[in-house]
């Protein structure tokens, strides 16, 4: 996602690419599509100029977004989202403690954009060029 970021508004790019560019497989990238489709977050060109491409403005797309698509609810414990699971869930200490975390890693994660990590590694680069 972050490489197709990067190439906003530049035209599809190939998953063989993204793949050289991140230096994961291309076998494990198209495990990813359908997932990044379906919840149309990419979109997908065929033909000679073809490849895939955001389909939403980086700016709009969280990395919450991004990994409950990939990884599914972010809940580090089932009774976090459904409390009926454990009979102990109105008293018990440890569920507080898993509510809280859950509440923290979303407003994280929702407070990162794909355009917040393509502007941090524009900046890190020019900083780079600099030294």
């Amino acid at each position: 996602m972050f490489q197709l970021a990067l190439n906003y508004g530049n035209g599809p790019i190939l998953l063989r690419e993204i793949a050289k560019r991140e230096d994961i497989s291309v076998r494990y990238l198209e495990h990813l599509v359908p997932l990044l489709k379906s919840a149309h977050l990419i979109n997908s060109t065929r033909g000679a100029k073809g490849g895939y491409s955001l389909a939403k403005d980086p700016k709009d797309i969280t990395l919450k977004d991004i990994i409950q698509i990939l990884e599914g609810p972010l809940y580090p414990s089932e009774c976090v989202q459904i409390p009926s699971v454990c009979s102990r869930s109105s008293f018990c200490v440890s569920r507080n403690v898993w509510v809280e975390l859950e509440q923290s890693i979303s407003k994280t994660l929702n407070n990162y954009t794909l355009l917040d990590l393509v502007n941090q590694y524009r900046n890190n680069a020019q900083k780079e060029d600099v030294s």
